[in-house]
């Protein structure tokens, strides 16, 4: 490999290339492209997003003295050239791996790493944090944050660009302009910044106005002021609006082309110099340099394994026919909801291809709503309707919920409303990490008053969840299931309606039960007939229900097993399992009880199985425990 990056193998860090001439920057991008693909091509993970900000990267170190200038990543998707540069080269083909760093930018993996940002929105907060700190303990101290114009229609973005407005502070906003987020950003937001980028006259003018402002940085206080004043009233007239940025006391630079580092070396260094709340809009292209990415961004986020030569992404061949991913079930099973009960409408935030709500988006688009990177708007968006007699099910990641958690509370909850919220990615998502796990759903969903906290064990049962949700009078009703597929391939069967708060037995059995929660319970199965051939028949009963937890079922196990074991995809904390002790001591049963699920701390990123088994609930987990709670010998190596 070390032959193909003749400057980039020089480089462990920024200070690395400071000194490098324009036409060193030229090739050091291209070579921290080619790093990106080579890499990436046989380590999966995010993908295009890094290939559209090489040259902002490569730029930002180059002028800025990081690490003591702070540059925060919004979303950390973009960060993969910077982790490059900033001395995780040699161990970067362990990205996203169990041991490996991380997927994002981490606070504990480096000092580059100005904060952990796996979710998106955050930077302008957090940058304006940084530097209204630094004034205060006397720091010249640049706080840098670059937003994707998808996060950008987060509501902290906003909340953040109107504190920051007003505090003087020096910070630095980013705008990295490319009009995707994972799948095309929607929204007025989207159009406004269309409007700026494709008005020829704006940006001739804007270039000119340009020149004259960097004539004028050796000038006086007074004069550059004056000058900046001209420009916003120009702009203004050019654009028949106020420029928006302008509006909330931001000095707006551009746009610029976000692919010519040296004009963003320039620039940047231009801007270091100008005092107080600064946005620079770059335009860059997602996927730039690599052209399967560019022609399919989407895609291209997050491909998974690929050839870097063609192009052509590595697929699973041969063998039996695959079960289908939840998400597909889901996205499938709502249209045919919706074409017989005319009230059911989608929404999601920013996630039509990840949630498979983009089926519905394309059959029954007037149906079916994009509502841009906003948790909180979706939450209230939905209940809205509902108010007015329409049934949203509303697919949200487990992990991205806990933002608009005050909306599910008040908004829905509280209004006692009929509205489904369809958790996704939840449990244990992979290689994303800590950021993406979605495992407090269950726990934060169970205090909740008026709601109904169910997970299906397969396809089948999340068919059959959704049919019941949709059904009159079911109030709040939460669904969340796992990324991934399932185990059934013949699936598109006839749904059925699930009595609320009934679990189900799957085994019989003796002298141990077990209780499981989602479609983790198929670890138990599979464990279970491990243990059948060592003469051990544990009961196992698939409860589907959190709230209200099937009585019926903890009646009978507590009655006839004295030892239990409860299994669940998510924190041990104010979980399944915790429901399951509340109800043994309510009704003073006595039983050794053993709680298998996520421990209270947070996960690192690696395969599922991998965590799983680092959880201790894989199948050997499982088969472990209950023969430990039998007495049973257990090799020291299980």
């Amino acid at each position: 490999m070390s032959n193909k990056f003749e400057l980039l193998d020089k480089i462990n860090f920024p200070s690395d290339y400071k000194k490098f001439n324009p036409e060193e920057l030229l090739l050091l991008s291209k070579e921290l492209r080619d790093f990106i693909i080579e890499v990436v091509s046989h380590n999966p993970g995010h993908f295009a997003a890094s290939l559209g900000v090489v040259e902002l990267t490569v730029a930002l170190h180059y002028v800025f003295n990081t690490p003591y200038d702070k540059i925060v990543w919004d979303v950390g998707h973009q960060a993969y050239g910077h982790k490059i540069l900033t001395g995780r080269k040699d161990i970067f083909h362990t990205n996203r791996k169990l041991g490996g760093i991380a997927g994002f930018p981490a606070i504990h993996e480096s000092e580059y790493d100005a904060f952990g940002v796996g979710h998106s929105s955050t930077s302008i907060s957090v940058a304006l944090g940084i530097a209204v700190a630094s004034k205060l303990k006397g720091e010249k101290r640049h706080a840098v944050a670059v937003i994707g114009d998808g996060a950008m229609t987060g509501g902290l973005a906003f909340e953040g660009l109107n504190n920051a407005g007003t505090s003087n502070s020096d910070i630095l906003v980013i705008l990295n302009d490319n009009h995707m987020s994972i799948d095309p950003n929607v929204g007025a937001l989207n159009e406004y910044l269309l409007d700026i980028t494709t008005s020829k006259t704006y940006n001739k003018v804007k270039d000119e106005i340009w020149d004259i402002l960097g004539k004028a940085r050796k000038i006086g206080t007074n004069t550059r002021s004056f000058i900046q004043k001209i420009e916003n009233g120009i702009k203004s007239v050019i654009m028949r609006q106020s420029n928006m940025f302008e509006s909330m006391n931001f000095r707006y630079f551009g746009p610029v082309n976000g692919h010519d580092v040296n004009h963003l070396v320039k620039v940047l260094d231009d801007l270091k110099d100008i005092q107080g709340p600064k946005l620079l809009h770059i335009l860059t292209k997602k996927g730039k340099g690599y052209k399967p990415a560019e022609d399919d961004q989407t895609g291209w986020h997050a491909p998974g394994l690929f050839n870097k030569d063609t192009g052509e992404k590595v697929k699973k061949t041969g063998g039996k026919p695959s079960p289908p991913k939840f998400q597909d079930v889901f996205g499938r099973t709502i249209i045919e909801l919706a074409k017989k009960n005319d009230k059911i409408i989608g929404v999601t935030p920013a996630m039509p291809s990840g949630s498979s709500l983009k089926f519905m988006m394309d059959e029954m688009p007037e149906r079916a709503f994009d509502v841009g990177i906003a948790e909180q708007h979706a939450v209230t968006f939905s209940t809205g309707m509902s108010a007015n007699g329409m049934l949203p099910f509303c697919n949200i990641y487990s992990t991205f919920m806990q933002r608009a958690y005050d909306q599910v509370v008040h908004d829905a909850a509280l209004q006692k409303l009929n509205i489904v919220f369809c958790l996704d990615r939840g449990g244990l998502v992979g290689d994303d990490g800590a950021t993406h796990h979605g495992v407090l759903d269950l726990a934060y969903m169970r205090i909740v008053p008026n709601m109904i906290v169910s997970a299906p064990m397969d396809e089948l049962e999340l068919r059959n969840l959704m049919f019941t949700a949709q059904l009159p009078n079911k109030g709040v009703f939460s669904i969340r299931y796992p990324r991934g597929a399932g185990v059934i391939t013949d699936w598109q069967k006839e749904m059925k309606e699930i009595e609320i708060g009934t679990g189900r037995m799957i085994n019989a059995g003796e002298n141990i039960a077990i209780l499981s929660i989602g479609a983790i319970g198929n670890l138990v199965v599979e464990a279970s007939d491990l243990l059948k051939k060592e003469g051990v028949n544990p009961a196992h009963y698939d409860m589907r229900f959190v709230k209200p937890i099937d009585t019926k079922i903890l009646d009978t196990v507590f009655k006839k097993f004295k030892k239990i074991i409860t299994i669940e995809d998510g924190s041990i904390t104010g979980g399944f399992g915790s429901a399951v002790l509340e109800y043994m001591n309510q009704k003073g049963y006595k039983a050794e009880v053993k709680l298998l699920g996520i421990p209270d701390k947070f996960i690192e990123h690696g395969t599922q199985a991998e965590l799983y088994k680092l959880c201790g609930y894989d199948v050997q987990g499982i088969c472990k425990t209950v023969k430990s709670m039998l007495k049973l010998q257990v090799p020291e190596n299980k």
